[in-house]
């Protein structure tokens, strides 16, 4: 028999505008005071175990997570549990507390919208589960197989069938127009939300509900729907599809609400303990939708660590001695006036006679420290990037001549043009058949034409640098058929291409920027999730109250910085200063996940407006898009050089090996995005 063509989800429009939407690495329903029994409560029926299902939370075998899978029917109600093997993990890293993260506890399948299974040619089968609103858990790996049982035992018990779109996809309780469905997981202009099919909750306690509230809060989503969002039709739909990236509903905080209050419940002692540690009852006070929020003159916030470390009178012009040299202290009262912004003072630009000074006769860069230093510092002046780029992307080496340079822009140039031959060949007969084709392109001419259009540099209809962005990411797709092309991959291009005007070099600047970014769109989501849970960590240790506020506010996850991260603030600061932000990150001179710290230092900013207006996660996320285009860049960086510097080892020890944009490690398996196989 047949079998239906098959085709990984990274680049199909429904799923990456769900996972894009809410991209939850760490969902789990509320259950704290649930017994961690493995034992179902009275009247529930185990209809499906199986151990050995494993999350991958890095790339590291030794970080990976054991545990055991329940399919668990109750009355007419099928619910899902996957809880952690306690004390089987060989890395120190990953503490009971950290495992205890990714505990999935009864999960109603009216809950789910799809399971996604995924069988690569090399590798374990795994499944990724979407809620209905648009959530997704990390991906499920099977170690000794069951994938088929598991689906087999679903359909028993709840309406499942297999997606008209997709072999590999698999729609639980699909009653609605698929049309509808994706248009409302994008929530683009004039879509209608879509209510999930719960049935109504009943008074008698149940599975589901035995933890207090929670089935209230789930018919509450259920029948108050998503909370609105305006769009202005004329904005451009790229911004708006990126908003999706950050955008976590009320239903993703509530049903993470105790994720990390376990944390301190298990035994587990904030860095900065004591009195510091415990927020006022009435900061846990959430304003409503409609009711404005009230800023106290004076917010009282427990010290910061940070602070702690400079107790004296800070006199301005006065520096202080580090390892890594002297820094003129500034006390920014104005913004924060627990904030103290410290660092060196940042320069001009890198200009075109200074960039001399760095170069030998024969064109190498004698000192190739001194020059990241400089560009740290400073950035580089416009006419200049094209050239200083190539070497901060890695494109050409430190110690390369002018004419090795210009040999190897040749030799590139050629490479590339045999690359974009392999899908300017494909015959319209052959793009029939080639199903991943077909859909890669279509994004990527979606794209590009929302991609900065604002600027002259792509205004107007036929714009020659806008074809250009769509041949080198077609080119992309093939030069790393892995990955492919997700969105968000042209907002990374645009500056590129701005800066080079060349259609080669800019798609190998692109190439050498992706091998850092690339994991970033991996589909298990793992490089963003490394991120974020490393920045919680560095939070934690480099802002004590602000990371107590969090949790007592269930924001720990760290979705409204998810924009942030995942193309580099590109969207937070104007196009020129954008680019500044970019050389900044790209010298790695202070450390190569400066980035974090940059959302740290931003955070720390607001962090008296944060605490002092009460925000809750609904009006936290809105605060932070509206930041957008009111960052000031250099105080912004030298103050997370400052915390950086502060943060030490103990920060180092907060980020993950191989976590993005370190390089990631040759294992082959760094773009896990293989097709599937039916079974």
């Amino acid at each position: 028999m047949h079998e239906p063509e098959t085709h990984d989800l990274s680049d199909d429009a429904d799923y990456a505008a769900s996972i894009q939407q809410g991209t939850v690495s760490m969902i789990r329903s509320d259950s704290h005071r649930r017994s961690s029994s493995s034992e179902p409560p009275e009247g529930a029926e185990i209809v499906y175990t199986k151990d050995n299902v494993t999350i991958h939370p890095t790339q590291f075998a030794s970080e990976r997570i054991g545990g055991r899978l329940k399919l668990i029917k109750q009355g007419n109600a099928l619910f899902m549990t996957w809880i952690p093997y306690k004390g089987q993990s060989s890395n120190a890293r990953l503490s009971e507390k950290d495992k205890s993260l990714y505990t999935i506890r009864a999960v109603p399948f009216a809950d789910i919208r799809s399971i996604r299974r995924h069988t690569p040619t090399l590798g374990w089968q795994y499944i990724i589960v979407v809620m209905s609103s648009g959530l997704a858990f990390p991906p499920l790996y099977f170690y000794n197989g069951g994938v088929r049982e598991f689906l087999a035992t679903i359909k028993q018990h709840v309406v499942l069938v297999r997606s008209a779109e997709d072999a590999n996809v698999f729609l639980v309780n699909d009653f609605q127009n698929p049309l509808q469905r994706t248009l409302s997981s994008l929530e683009l202009p004039r879509a209608v939300p879509v209510a999930n099919a719960l049935s109504p909750k009943k008074e008698s306690p149940t599975f589901a509900d035995q933890d207090k509230g929670e089935s209230d809060r789930s018919s509450t989503y259920q029948q108050n729907g998503r909370r609105a969002k305006h769009h202005d039709p004329a904005r451009d739909l790229s911004i708006q599809v990126l908003e999706k990236f950050s955008l976590v509903t009320r239903f993703a905080r509530e049903t993470t609400s105790q994720l990390f209050r376990e944390s301190q419940l298990d035994g587990f002692t904030p860095i900065d303990g004591g009195k510091d540690s415990h927020m006022s009852p009435d900061h846990h006070h959430s304003t409503m939708p409609n009711e404005p929020a009230t800023v106290p003159d004076e917010v009282s916030v427990a010290s910061d660590p940070v602070e702690k470390t400079s107790p004296r009178k800070v006199i301005p012009g006065e520096e202080a001695a580090t390892n890594v040299g002297n820094f003129e202290l500034v006390n920014y009262k104005e913004v924060d006036k627990l904030s103290l912004v410290w660092g060196k003072p940042r320069q001009p630009p890198l200009g075109q006679e200074e960039w001399a000074t760095f170069l030998d006769a024969e064109g190498r860069v004698m000192d190739s420290k001194a020059l990241l230093k400089r560009i740290f510092y400073g950035g580089v002046e416009h006419d200049l990037r094209k050239e200083v780029w190539a070497f901060l992307l890695g494109y050409h080496a430190y110690d390369s001549t002018y004419a090795e340079r210009e040999y190897r822009i040749s030799v590139k140039k050629s490479e590339y043009e045999t690359i974009k031959r392999q899908w300017q060949t494909i015959s319209p007969e052959q793009a029939k058949r080639f199903t991943k084709f077909r859909e890669r392109k279509g994004l990527i001419d979606k794209d590009v034409v929302r991609t900065d259009r604002s600027l002259s540099f792509y205004d107007g209809d036929e714009n020659p640098y806008v074809c250009l962005m769509r041949d080198i990411l077609l080119t992309y797709s093939f030069y790393n058929f892995d990955l492919g092309y997700c969105q968000g991959m042209s907002d990374l291009l645009s500056p590129i291409l701005y800066v080079m005007r060349d259609e080669s070099q800019s798609f190998w600047c692109f190439v050498y920027l992706m091998e850092r970014l690339g994991p970033n769109f991996n589909r298990d989501q793992s490089g963003m999730h490394s991120q974020l849970f490393a920045l919680s960590k560095l939070v934690e240790l480099l802002d004590t109250p602000l990371h107590n506020y969090f949790m007592q506010n269930d924001c720990l996850n760290y979705f409204f910085c998810f924009r942030w991260i995942l193309i580099q603030f590109k969207r937070e600061f104007e196009y020129d200063k954008t680019m500044r932000m970019w050389e900044v990150l790209w010298t790695h001179y202070s450390s190569e996940h400066l980035h974090l710290y940059v959302c740290v230092a931003i955070l720390k900013r607001y962090r008296n407006k944060i605490i002092g207006e009460r925000m809750d996660f609904d009006t936290l996320l809105k605060f932070i898009n509206e930041l957008s285009g009111h960052i000031d860049l250099d105080s912004t960086l030298r103050e997370a050089e400052a915390l950086c510097i502060c943060a030490g080892e103990n920060g180092a020890a907060c980020i993950p090996p191989g976590t993005p944009p370190s390089l990631p490690i040759e294992d082959g398996s760094i773009y896990p995005q293989q097709d599937d196989e039916i079974l």
